[in-house]
């Protein structure tokens, strides 16, 4: 079994459902703190997030579907960091991976990045609802537009979240080069281990406690 520490270490917490009160923030800041995570991720209209302490926020952009023209993702980027997100968790129009204008889906990447200037890039691809070709090239084309990260899933596409599969693939794609988060469903010891074996570098979760409780006992 994973160690706990080095579990929580590669942790975003996350809070992104639409019914997310300020109260909800607050009592995500202080369990991440608690828990010992190494970041929350919470939806933009929660910024900033006071008393973050040594946490890392971070904060989603064209969120969740994608499907937002390409300077408003931007402009939605500029704001967040503007506001205090650390990181930008944005989604690519997967409607242009699966047309196949790969050129596009780069150039919403890099306007994002452009826009979010030191912040790190995290680019949800969501991975469900892709080919594996098409995993392969949108991870190359976040790799050439600057992303820090690749990123499987909102957790809100009915094809699904993360899988194993993908992940390694997307791991394949983008060496040490980038980062890859696996996200998405991932709600118990053994789905989150299954990640960090395919290797994920970082893990979204909302049931965080849960898991680390029982990698704890």
């Amino acid at each position: 079994m994973t160690n706990r520490t080095d579990v929580a270490a590669i942790i975003d917490h996350t809070l992104l459902k639409p019914e997310a009160t300020p109260a909800d923030v607050e009592a995500l800041v202080s369990e991440a703190k608690e828990l010992g995570v190494l970041a929350i991720c919470v939806s933009p209209s929660m910024l900033p997030v006071t008393d973050s302490g040594e946490l890392i926020v971070a904060t989603v952009v064209g969120f969740p579907s994608g499907q937002v023209k390409a300077e408003i993702k931007a402009a939605e980027a500029a704001r967040a960091v503007s506001d205090g997100a650390d990181e930008v968790d944005m989604v690519i129009n997967v409607g242009q991976a699966i047309a196949g204008d790969f050129d596009a889906v780069e150039a919403d990447i890099s306007g994002v990045v452009a826009a979010s200037e030191s912040s790190l890039v995290k680019v949800i691809i969501e991975s469900a609802a892709l080919t594996d070709e098409q995993i392969v090239e949108v991870c190359r084309r976040a790799e050439a537009a600057g992303a820090g990260f690749v990123k499987t899933s909102t957790g809100f596409h009915p094809a699904g979240g993360a899988s194993a599969h993908a992940v390694s693939l997307m791991c394949e794609t983008v060496g040490d080069r980038l980062g890859v988060k696996a996200s998405g469903g991932i709600r118990t010891v053994e789905a989150a281990e299954e990640m960090i074996a395919a290797g994920a570098s970082r893990l979204g979760l909302s049931g965080s406690a849960g898991i680390l409780e029982e990698l704890q006992g």
